[in-house]
């Protein structure tokens, strides 16, 4: 387990916890009492930071390298069903971008993600999670299959956004972006989303705009990273905190705001503590969506749709 700067004094915790076990395993000395007072002071010493999260601790929580992404999500919500789906039929497979059939509690969906890697080799396979123009066009692609057979829409978002490089400006990601977002506000079947991990700028836009809008607990949510706001604002990156707090990026932000339906609770600790659990809730949670939808007209469902969008934000004139 990998720990963040913040959670060094469970850390420091959880080690005296193991020596006093192995102590008690390996020798005649009765420890339980030494071992369960560790314990108490473990929870508690969990409860005290987990519950009092800055919004730069957030930012950190949701890029945890143990933290599941997309695909964890789908082996988890959909087993064996996961029909993966390949290319955009124009240039080439986006490994960042990934999407196919599945079924979540007897139901299909299509189930649409940006994917992050695990360790080096994966992470360059899969881009970071930032997907280039084609990839945005395969989760298109999938939407307007999934439309077409009149098959519900779950988007998977965790990106730090998407792919900045010049072949991906030359290839058209910006027109890519705003196409996916105009088509997924008039899709003519249900689209659930959930923000995962990070969910940055236009790249989460991409595939973000849904009926019911859900963020895990420890996640982010914003036009903008802390980082690049800082270095925008301030010309340096000291100061992500500052810029964190600013931004009101957080799931409580979110929904204060009402940018976002609902917050999915995550275990103590965060999804990569439990994940069984969290897994659990994001499934909950898409099937709650889905059954809030699925009796609603095209027309009906198109209409709250926009509605839900052009109430966003505040005018004056």
């Amino acid at each position: 387990m990998e720990y963040l700067d913040f959670e060094l004094p469970i850390k420091e915790l959880e080690d005296q916890l193991d020596k006093c076990t192995i102590i008690g395993q390996e020798s005649d000395v009765d420890v339980s009492a030494t071992c369960k007072q560790i314990e108490e002071k473990l929870e508690e010493t969990k409860k005290k930071i987990y519950k009092n999260l800055t919004a730069w601790q957030k930012v950190q929580l949701s890029r945890h390298p143990n933290r599941p992404y997309t695909l964890d999500h789908i082996k988890a919500l959909a087993g064996d069903t996961f029909l993966e789906l390949f290319g955009d039929r124009s240039f080439k497979d986006d490994k960042a971008m990934v999407g196919g059939l599945a079924k979540i509690g007897g139901q299909s969906f299509m189930i649409i993600g940006q994917q992050k890697g695990h360790n080096t080799k994966t992470r360059q396979y899969r881009n970071f999670g930032m997907a280039n123009p084609e990839g945005y066009r395969k989760a298109l692609r999938l939407m307007k299959m999934a439309e077409k057979f009149g098959v519900p829409v779950v988007t998977l978002v965790d990106t730090p956004g998407a792919y900045p490089g010049l072949e991906a400006e030359e290839r058209g990601q910006g027109e890519a972006i705003a196409r996916n977002i105009l088509e997924m506000v008039r899709l003519k079947t249900p689209i659930i989303t959930v923000i995962i991990g990070e969910g940055a700028s236009g790249g989460a836009l991409g595939i973000g705009v849904g009926d019911k809008v859900y963020m895990m607990e420890n996640t982010w949510y914003s036009v903008i990273s802390p980082e690049s706001c800082s270095s925008i604002l301030w010309r340096s990156w000291e100061f992500k905190e500052q810029a964190a707090e600013a931004l009101k990026l957080t799931a409580d932000d979110m929904k204060k705001n009402g940018l976002i339906d609902d917050i999915i609770p995550e275990p103590l600790g965060g999804a990569h503590y439990d994940r069984e659990n969290a897994f659990k809730e994001v499934e909950k949670y898409i099937l709650k969506g889905f059954n809030e939808l699925k009796d609603l007209s095209t027309e009906e469902l198109i209409a709250q749709r926009m509605d839900k969008y052009s109430k966003m934000g505040e005018f004056k004139e």
